[in-house]
């Protein structure tokens, strides 16, 4: 049986024209394309470039004009290049969100406002400055180079230039490289296949343009799809999240979970370990003691009596043990008071002398309450036994939903993130909460190590605070 199959010649040319008009925005987004990632890298020496001319103009030359234009053409490039690097990661994304329907939520870190302690410093989060606008200033440079976003902003600014290349440099020499092709057919004697024939060789021409052009515009959707893509992988935070984004993702929870898993097993043979090389031993003997103490009631009273005295002293040898056990596994002052009497207790036990600055709105829940005692607990510990420190200054504090605990101390610096280290282990406990560490550690001191991690308080209740041991 014979099928027909009708073909709607306006049902084909509404699809070609669709095709036509894609193809066309798309050409015109690649021009687009093109200039801003050009004029991207140049902008900024461009400027620093006009800024340098325009302070010798002013000088005309004099012996002061390179003093005054060395700053000029700092502060000018990097003005630029600052503004470049957001507007151009914002102009990529205005086009992605065009061309997906769907807004693209970005997320810069909360710069924190700064805040004035009782010496009259101001703490940027870093370091403290006598002078407001300085510690302002070193606060945005911080943010700009430390902010997640902002390295992604500009690490675009550099791989925009090689994606436009690589992406649309292709279709783009098609296009322009037919339509020389055809505008020069009259001016250029070409000859094909050993046809002497100019108009045959016109036509040739017109017809080897022609499908250069067109297979070009036909691929330069494509070319601006792909770029898209690129710049929400390398810009993060796209419309919806790539695959290697939730596989990236993926991989981090498990490798947190398994080192939460390992981190609990631990902790678990240390609490049996220690109840049964202590506590437990201990109860043991009292047990065998006060048996012999039975036999010995009626026959030598003045023995019972005396292995009555070693079995109350071991009973309050074993309650001791059993407190230390419970006090390694979640102290009561952390529990009752919550973390800034804790750290302050650490501070007053330090071997050496600590100063601790809080400023809390409310707890944190309780994990992560442990969790950072027992990491500023190792990190004084380290002060002491390793650094060789003087002074200890730990500052804990919370800013736009993350929970920041510097400690700093004076000692002779170089310390290392190394495997299987205590640091590398405060890491790994500190990834169970999305938490990071971070340490700046020179030559000669002094040593800072910075924690955050997101954090959520809960109770309305405001600790701010000096306390010195």
């Amino acid at each position: 049986m014979a099928t027909t199959t009708w073909f709607d010649g306006g049902s084909v040319r509404s699809v070609v024209g669709e095709r036509a008009r894609a193809a066309v925005q798309a050409f015109g987004q690649g021009l687009v394309m093109t200039a801003a990632a050009a004029a991207g890298p140049a902008m900024p020496f461009m400027a620093a470039l006009f800024a340098g001319l325009v302070v010798f103009r002013l000088f005309d030359g004099g012996p002061l004009a390179p003093f005054v234009a060395v700053p000029c053409v700092g502060v000018a490039g990097a003005t630029a290049l600052y503004w470049i690097v957001r507007h151009g990661a914002g102009w990529a994304r205005q086009r992605v969100e065009r061309a997906s329907g769907e807004p693209w939520r970005v997320v810069y870190s909360t710069r924190e406002a700064l805040e004035q302690d009782a010496r009259g410093f101001w703490w940027t989060g870093v370091s403290y400055h006598r002078k407001q606008e300085v510690a302002r200033l070193v606060q945005f440079v911080q943010w700009a180079v430390r902010d997640r976003q902002v390295q992604r902003e500009g690490l675009w600014l550099l791989v925009n230039p090689a994606g436009v290349v690589a992406l649309l440099g292709v279709p783009m020499v098609l296009v322009w490289g037919g339509l020389v092709f055809i505008l020069t057919v009259q001016v250029d004697r070409r000859q094909f296949f050993g046809i002497y024939n100019h108009p045959t060789n016109v036509l040739i021409s017109l017809f080897l343009g022609g499908v250069a052009v067109a297979v070009g515009m036909l691929a330069m959707p494509w070319a601006v799809r792909t770029h898209n893509e690129l710049a929400c992988r390398v810009l993060g935070g796209a419309p919806k999240p790539s695959r290697a984004q939730l596989t990236e993702r993926v991989a981090q929870l498990t490798e947190t979970r398994a080192d939460a898993v390992d981190a609990q097993a631990a902790e678990l043979r240390r609490i049996e370990r220690d109840l049964h090389d202590g506590a437990q031993a201990r109860l043991v003997a009292i047990g065998l003691t006060l048996g012999t103490i039975e036999h010995l009631m009626t026959s030598d009273q003045t023995a019972a009596r005396e292995l009555l005295a070693e079995a109350r002293e071991s009973s309050a040898k074993a309650l001791q043990e059993l407190r230390d056990l419970v006090r390694g596994i979640h102290p009561p002052v952390l529990a009752e008071r919550g973390l800034p009497d804790a750290v302050r207790e650490l501070a007053l036990t330090a071997v050496v002398p600590t100063e601790v600055t809080v400023s809390l709105s409310g707890r944190p829940e309780a994990s992560l309450e442990t969790a950072v005692y027992f990491s500023v607990s190792e990190l004084l510990a380290n002060a002491a036994k390793h650094a060789r420190a003087w002074q200890v200054w730990v500052d804990v504090l919370h800013r736009a939903g993350r929970l920041r605990v510097v400690v700093t101390d004076d000692g002779h610096g170089g310390a290392r993130m190394e495997t299987g280290g205590g640091l590398r282990g405060i890491e790994k406990r500190l990834g169970t909460f999305d938490g990071v560490i971070s340490l700046d550690s020179p030559v000669g001191g002094p040593t800072t190590i910075t924690m955050e991690l997101p954090c959520a308080l809960s109770s309305p209740r405001i600790s701010t605070s000096f306390a010195k041991a």
